[in-house]
């Protein structure tokens, strides 16, 4: 069994996959919608990883009619949302972790400490 990210799939292979022609797998790339790995001899490595990202591609466009330019959009939202999820995963895991240490350091505070007093000078 291979890893999810283990670039070990050939174009042809692919294509016969997700029944497509080779070129539509070109023309993605083209599109920067995919970047498949390249082998030593520059044939074109696909994932799994990979193959997940054009069956939702091939949603995108024959299911629900985005164009390319379209998915490029949404492919870019996602990792966004993606990326943002993660980090706040993260976020969330340190205040858990925090809450239970019963304390939090100073740099990582969520509340900054104000002066008690405030000073306001009046300029005749």
């Amino acid at each position: 069994m291979h890893h999810y990210d283990e670039p070990v799939y050939l174009i042809s292979i692919v294509a016969k996959i997700l029944d497509i022609h080779p070129q539509t797998l070109r023309q993605y790339e083209r599109e920067n919608l995919i970047n498949p790995s390249r082998s030593d001899g520059r044939i074109r490595l696909y994932s799994q990883r990979d193959i997940d990202k054009i069956k939702l591609i091939l949603r995108l466009t024959r299911e629900l009619g985005v164009n390319l330019a379209g998915v490029d959009i949404i492919l870019n939202l996602k990792e966004t949302i993606d990326s943002m999820e993660k980090e706040i995963a993260d976020l969330r895991h340190e205040v858990q972790t925090a809450k239970s240490a019963h304390s939090v350091a100073p740099e990582k505070s969520l509340v900054t400490k104000k002066s008690l007093y405030e000073m306001i000078v009046f300029k005749e």
